[in-house]
């Protein structure tokens, strides 16, 4: 049968068209035959946010978040909150480019030439005579992953949305009328006295039995868990690591030097001093010709007397962080200064005097001090150095092509990292005691969150597989094994005895506190003249706390003041128990002049991000914002 399928197999692909078309065109093609659509978890004026979105959008986030705090808790950042939280700014990124859109806002040529400069890896690539450095420019961004045509476009497309919020923050104001009830209300200060209660003098009162101990530990086992644990072998390729398997030829070498020559010795510098009248080129015609009539008039006293060239330059000169020391420039090579500059000082010999130089500027005159000749240091003394530098090069090109052999070796032989090590001849390290978050001061693969969680994985973990290679940073792989695991687990009743009893000790004086606490408060509420105990009066305020715990300061501001003395209890937890008596409201502390409109200023900022968010508010429903997944439970305070 099928030696005959496979004779007439032009006959049986005609059968199978024509029974396979038909039925598509009758039943229409589901593109779920091909890929399974991801499901929408928001929309946005009539456009989907799926899934896919979420989740890439998500991970973007947390590789930059990764990337600024290794250390940081992975659970944290994969948590509902914080995916949820993901979902929110990519659903205010759609609303804002809608509206946009919709306004028609759209940032000019201009604009976006000055925001590329005020960025400052771009702003350094500029070149003396002010032009961009285009092949660095665009290195740099491909360093991102993006043209230069591509990474315009995102930031002009970043200022069109922020002119939408712009309009409405950047327009706020408040006059101090409107602002004088909400910042006294702000800068109220109260005067106090307080009585504390510490837990710890309570402690001598808790005497646990046995009993009281176990079910202490049963209740909070979670305290008393050893996290999981993980010896661990691991392999780093970088280029150091290809370039030591590196010899570099003789001929090679003495190849590079000719070729680098010019590079490797150093450059004539000229030092020179100057006097100058400032004309920039967008001055008048009329005014230059004064100014360049002015440096005819100084050149013709520096040349009849040379000596005086330092005195003329303190004294006229419009470059005053040159003319404090008599017009000197310092040594500088060809490239540091603007073109007609430059060529005239290097066409000067030593001591001699240039005519009047005209600049973007304005007039030059110009003296040449000094002159540091050209070095070319030869092949011998610049061995190390080429050498190094070769290796390093040729390690750059070989790197991709030992890169695959490393990610092939390890995983096609899963049950060692020796065979790699032995092929590209890279040291096996160690560690123990490792976890899935980066330890304090760990380095390289070991501080690297996405490598750890390699290590980690339920395959290398079970099996005690290689993990695949790890990108750990530029130019840099490893992978890895775990020798020994120890699981999560709670440790015996009999090795954290000490830790129990303690614990258990600072909760109950904790609360024997408060009680003791609640009960003196409502004593001295009834009768206030049986207060004892108490500090001596503090004025508080929200700016200046008197070094007293948030809770109290909170619980002070927020208790009714319009009957005086007024009395609140705070539960400081481990701490114990305040007890407060609110004495007298007073207002604000004066303040100059200077003070009261920098807070004025801040309300106006605060006014601006409330009138903003109300604003987003609005366009989220003119844009029919619908956002489908579940809002998560807030994460527990404290």
């Amino acid at each position: 049968m099928l030696e005959a399928i496979r004779k007439h197999s032009k006959i049986v692909m005609l059968l199978l068209f024509l029974l396979i078309i038909p039925s598509f065109v009758l039943v229409g093609i589901n593109r779920n035959y091909f890929s399974e659509k991801s499901p929408v978890v928001a929309r946005v004026d009539g456009h989907d946010i799926t899934q896919a979105d979420w989740d890439n959008a998500h991970k973007i986030e947390t590789d930059r978040i990764r990337a600024q705090a290794p250390s940081i808790d992975p659970k944290l950042l994969d948590s509902p909150q914080a995916r949820y939280a993901t979902l929110e700014r990519l659903v205010r990124e759609r609303v804002l480019q809608a509206a946009a859109q919709k306004m028609h806002l759209v940032a000019s040529d201009s604009r976006l030439a000055r925001s590329l400069q005020e960025i400052p890896a771009i702003a350094a690539l500029k070149r003396p005579d002010g032009s961009l450095d285009a092949a660095a420019y665009r290195a740099l961004v491909g360093a991102q992953g993006m043209t230069p045509e591509g990474f315009e476009a995102m930031v002009r497309r970043d200022l069109s949305v922020n002119q939408v919020m712009a309009g409405v923050m950047g327009s706020a104001f408040a006059t101090p009328a409107q602002a004088k009830p909400a910042l006294d209300a702000l800068l109220q200060r109260r005067e106090v006295q307080i009585a504390h209660l510490d837990a710890t003098d309570f402690a001598s009162r808790v005497m646990p039995s046995d009993a009281d101990l176990q079910t202490y530990y049963k209740t909070n086992s979670g305290q008393f868990q050893q996290p999981e644990q993980a010896s661990v072998e691991y392999v780093v390729l970088d280029l150091d690591s290809v370039a030591a398997g590196i010899s570099v030829s003789e001929d090679d070498l003495r190849s590079y030097y000719q070729e680098n020559l010019a590079r490797l010795g150093s450059k004539e510098e000229r030092r020179a001093r100057h006097i100058l009248i400032q004309a920039p080129k967008d001055t008048p015609a009329a005014e230059r010709a004064k100014a360049k009539a002015r440096a005819e008039e100084l050149l013709a006293q520096v040349r009849k007397s040379p000596a005086s060239f330092g005195e003329l330059a303190k004294k006229f000169s419009d470059d005053k962080s040159s003319a404090t020391h008599d017009g000197d420039l310092g040594f500088f090579a060809r490239g540091a200064m603007v073109k007609p500059f430059e060529d005239a000082v290097f066409a000067l010999k030593k001591g001699e005097l240039s005519g009047v130089v005209e600049s973007d500027f304005g007039y030059h005159i110009i003296e040449l001090t000094d002159i540091k000749p050209a070095k070319v240091p030869s092949f011998e003394e610049l061995r190390p150095k080429l050498e190094a530098e070769l290796r390093q090069q040729q390690a750059q090109r070989k790197f991709a092509e030992v890169a695959e052999t490393f990610s092939n070796t390890v995983y096609e032989q899963p049950d060692s990292l020796q065979a790699v090590a032995d092929k590209l001849k890279l040291k096996i390290q160690t560690a123990t005691g490792l976890g899935r978050i980066p330890a304090a001061g760990a380095n390289g693969p070991l501080a690297n969150a996405k490598f750890l969680a390699a290590l980690f994985s339920a395959d290398a973990i079970e099996k005690k597989h290689n993990t695949e290679a790890i990108e750990v940073g530029p130019n840099q792989l490893a992978a890895g094994r775990i020798q020994a695991y120890t699981p999560a687990q709670t440790l015996p009743f009999e090795q954290v005895r000490a830790q129990v009893q303690k614990l258990y000790v600072a909760d109950k004086a904790a609360e024997l506190a408060r009680k003791e606490g609640e009960a003196r408060l409502a004593a001295w509420k009834a009768k206030p003249d049986s207060a004892t105990g108490l500090s001596a009066a503090l004025l508080l305020s929200r700016e200046q706390p008197q070094n007293q715990p948030r809770a109290i300061v909170d619980a002070v501001f927020r208790a009714p003041a319009e009957s005086l003395p007024a009395w609140v209890g705070v539960a400081l937890g481990a701490q114990g128990y305040a007890i407060v008596k609110i004495n007298a409201v007073k207002p604000p502390e004066p303040a100059n002049e200077q003070a009261v409109r920098q807070r004025l200023a801040q309300f106006t900022q605060w006014w601006g991000s409330a009138e903003g968010m109300a604003y987003y508010e609005w366009l989220k429903a003119k844009f029919k914002v619908q956002i489908k997944a579940p809002r998560p439970e807030p994460l527990p305070q404290g």
